[in-house]
């Protein structure tokens, strides 16, 4: 069965920082880890404000899907986390321009994300059978 789990990887969005996979690809769905607002060129985070940071989380996202073969509109699930729910109007601004097909979603405020961002998103995606 282990054989039927892939592993997806792509130098186009930023590489693990910690003992996990970008994403994985089982039973026809991608499982991606969350991304957050690093760019995957310089390693650094791009932007200190919700809006900046989203559009990069959302752009590494479509990297990671693409290496997948899918799209933002193969996406059946999203789980979001920002550092302030005070930024969730501006987050669903930017969130709601790539996610068009509206995704079933979960989105909490949590008290610290990874390098101190101010979003992380985790996406599952349908590839079909």
């Amino acid at each position: 069965m282990k054989d039927r789990i892939q592993t997806v990887s792509t130098d186009q969005a930023p590489a693990a920082i910690g003992p996990y996979s970008q994403a994985k690809i089982a039973g026809g769905f991608l499982f991606a880890s969350g991304q957050i607002a690093i760019d995957p060129a310089t390693g650094e985070i791009d932007g200190d404000d919700i809006r900046t940071q989203t559009k990069r989380v959302m752009e590494n996202i479509g990297k990671l899907l693409a290496a997948a073969g899918a799209s933002y509109g193969d996406v059946v699930r999203t789980c979001c986390f920002l550092k302030d729910m005070d930024d969730f109007a501006a987050f669903n601004e930017v969130y709601g321009a790539y996610f068009t097909d509206k995704p079933a979603r979960s989105c909490v405020a949590v008290k610290t994300l990874p390098k101190n961002v101010c979003c992380e998103v985790e996406v599952t995606a349908y590839l079909g059978d």
